[in-house]
């Protein structure tokens, strides 16, 4: 028998946590809501993503690329997921793979077309899918401004079935009320990561 039989390899690999959802949904609230409750928790980090999109267009807080400098990046290495939607591209930097590996849970705003990556990117992945009512979303759509009637109705077909998206899928309904549904959020990342003492 070896010295080193039996003794620990190094830590457990943490779980990346893909959120997705149609847009008007609610994705980016219910992150950014469970980032301030999980703040001062070290074992969780959100993740920012690299867009395509200019830095004061509106919506999460991201890293500004040009197309030409995200597909060099992505040429090199520098994501560990990417993938385009409505004419922009968005990228997982390539190191949260080591904070994976060190044991870290890490939540992405994701794609569902981009969750074979993320399963091959990553050991542990779980997916949380949040909904709301056609009408709501189309609602929210029209809100922000950003999209003309066609692309509202574009955004509203692509429905997603929720079986489509694996057995490792947890869902949140945010067509009412938002602190029901930050709350169910915050519930399902305790749950998916083991985290224990973080208030409700």
């Amino acid at each position: 028998m070896r010295p080193d039989d039996g003794a620990p390899s190094g830590p457990k690999p943490g779980t990346m946590i893909v959120v997705v959802g149609p847009s008007g949904a609610g994705k980016d609230t219910l992150i950014d809501a469970a980032a301030i409750r999980f703040r001062d928790c070290a074992d969780i980090g959100f993740v920012r993503r690299v867009i395509t999109r200019a830095p004061d267009a509106g919506g999460e807080a991201h890293d500004c690329m040009t197309e030409p400098e995200f597909s060099r990046c992505a040429t090199a290495g520098r994501f560990a997921v990417w993938w385009s939607a409505h004419g922009l591209s968005y990228g997982i930097p390539a190191a949260t793979r080591a904070e994976i590996g060190r044991g870290r849970t890490l939540v992405a705003n994701g794609s569902r077309s981009a969750l074979g990556q993320f399963r091959r990117a990553y050991p542990r992945v779980a997916v949380v899918l949040v909904t709301a009512t056609p009408e709501e979303l189309a609602r929210r759509l029209a809100g922000r401004g950003r999209e003309t009637e066609a692309d509202i109705r574009a955004r509203l077909t692509r429905s997603i079935p929720a079986e489509s998206l694996g057995s490792d899928v947890h869902v949140v309904d945010n067509s009412g009320a938002l602190e029901p549904a930050c709350v169910r959020f915050a519930e399902i990342l305790r749950e998916i990561s083991g985290i224990r003492g973080i208030p409700g």
